[in-house]
């Protein structure tokens, strides 16, 4: 194993990590707005973010998956898992930032 590969594993994984935190945030959300009354909303907006989350999740994984290539394929997953971890993040961080509460 060598340093590059070890650097897009390590990459890929905190990119995987990333998504499945918005994937479980938006789980979350839309289990509270299931069980309380008027989270209509709240469950429409949730229903509309599952594409990227899954997305980003998708793009996740296959750039872990490429960490089993060679050299080329390490550099590929550094520049997949940067792309997908940066949606996941940014999208977390507005979903957050909607519904964050004062209290």
């Amino acid at each position: 194993m060598d340093i590059v590969n070890i650097i897009a594993v390590v990459i890929a994984i905190a990119s995987l990590l990333a998504a499945l935190a918005h994937v479980g945030y938006l789980a979350m959300l839309n289990s509270a707005a299931n069980k309380r009354a008027g989270g209509g909303p709240i469950a429409d907006y949730v229903r509309s973010r599952w594409p990227i989350a899954g997305g980003a999740t998708a793009g996740a994984v296959v750039a872990l998956l490429f960490t089993a290539g060679g050299t080329v394929m390490d550099i590929l997953a550094v520049v997949l898992a940067v792309g997908s971890g940066a949606v996941a993040t940014k999208a977390l961080q507005s979903t957050q930032t909607r519904y964050r509460s004062g209290g």
